[in-house]
């Protein structure tokens, strides 16, 4: 065995990836946002304590106080921010304001764990959000829940094991029906009211990147939509329900992508990897996941012609997080297939031991650009067009 590996579950890991022994630094965590913010696990990780949360809402406030059992609390980020006893804070606000608000973080000396994605809409925004982060010198982490989505676990330990041999191929579908349901409240319009699917795309494009470590280098998007009043009138002049990307990658590998808010569909926000010698189903529409290997056995199609059987065996995936991947505390199921005990650990550990987090800014920007530059391809027709890139250097 490697000496840089160790066994968990049954599988070679690198050690940043095992749950270490609690420590003696406590990260002291700051929490913005009593929606999607009340869903993470930072009061049950033993090197962390919530020292404050935040809500301009307060029955929202409250609810934060409530599930991380703090009684600390203040009216807006802008109070809290100023809290010198906060180490780092989670920005789970609404999604144009993820850049305003990791800058102001930033600025007073706080490390950023924010929700997606990293921008919002234009490549100045991420050119923005990159210099504030490299000016502070602090830690940021974007909270992408399908880099630790059980079955993207499993195809990175696939991938770095080689047993895809060549993954030419990888397709990714977040097809959410039912948003409409969010894009008023209290009959006011939310920011979510008409926004480009393919604004939000890294539930998808993390899918690929987070296993191969490839980057998408240019992009063909066609958008669908129909005669709902919120894309005949809305702030981003958006006028699809759904968007449909394909993407070449640095690799001259191909990456298919769908982020759909309306239709007929069944839902799903999952991923298929498939390799030269094996390929990875993680939902093959009609008994969960699968593996398939190209097998020397011959048969003949309903043509007539002959052709290769493809192996398919079921596949019992792993719930990783029960496995010691997490502190005893934390292995427990969470959102988003078990993804946020993973992104609570991975911001803590990678802050107590002074490390970069999985997710930092150079992978948070290479999930969520070519999202922009995809949207822009369906608004001229489907033009072929370059994704800029943002390389660490």
């Amino acid at each position: 065995m490697a000496k840089n590996a160790m066994l968990a579950g049954g599988v070679l890991v690198a050690p940043t990836l095992m749950a270490m022994q609690p420590s003696s630094k406590k990260i002291r965590m700051g929490i913005v946002g009593g929606r999607f913010g009340r869903s993470f696990q930072w009061h049950e990780h033993p090197d962390c304590i919530v020292e404050a949360v935040s809500d301009l809402i307060p029955e929202r406030r409250k609810a934060l106080m409530e599930t991380y059992k703090c009684d600390k609390s203040y009216p807006s980020l802008e109070e809290m921010v100023k809290d010198k006893n906060i180490d780092a804070i989670a920005v789970f606000t609404e999604g144009p304001n993820h850049v305003k608000h990791d800058i102001l973080c930033m600025e007073n000396g706080k490390h950023v764990i924010s929700a997606v994605p990293a921008c919002w809409g234009t490549i100045e925004e991420a050119e923005k959000l990159l210099a504030a982060v490299k000016k502070s010198g602090l830690t940021y982490m974007m909270a992408e829940t399908s880099y630790y989505n059980q079955a993207t676990i499993s195809a990175r330990k696939m991938f770095e094991k080689g047993e895809f041999g060549d993954l030419y191929y990888c397709e990714s579908v977040y097809h959410h029906d039912g948003l409409e349901n969010l894009f008023v409240q209290n009959g006011k319009r939310t920011w979510r009211y008409g926004m480009a699917p393919m604004h939000y795309p890294t539930h998808c494009t993390a899918h690929l990147i987070s296993v191969s470590g490839e980057r998408l280098t240019e992009v063909v998007c066609n958008g669908w939509g129909d005669d709902s009043p919120f894309l005949k009138d809305n702030v981003y002049n958006n006028p699809f329900c759904n968007e449909s990307a394909q993407f070449k990658t640095d690799r001259n590998n191909t990456f298919r992508a769908d982020v759909w808010w309306k239709g007929a569909h069944l839902g799903s926000e999952s991923a298929n990897w498939i390799g030269a010698d094996l390929s990875f189903y993680s939902d093959n529409g009609r008994s969960g996941a699968a593996l398939i290997k190209k097998s020397k056995n011959l048969g003949k199609d309903d043509a007539g012609f002959v052709q290769s059987k493809p192996e398919m065996t079921l596949y019992d995936q792993p719930d990783w997080w029960n496995t010691n991947l997490l502190p005893k505390p934390l292995r427990h199921s969470s959102g988003h297939q078990g993804a946020h005990t993973f992104l609570t650990h991975e911001f803590i550990d990678a802050l107590v031991n002074e490390r970069k987090p999985s997710i930092d800014i150079y992978e948070a920007l290479a999930y969520t650009v070519p999202g922009i530059i995809a949207h822009e391809s369906a608004l001229r027709g489907g033009e072929l067009l370059k994704i800029p890139q943002f390389n660490e250097k």
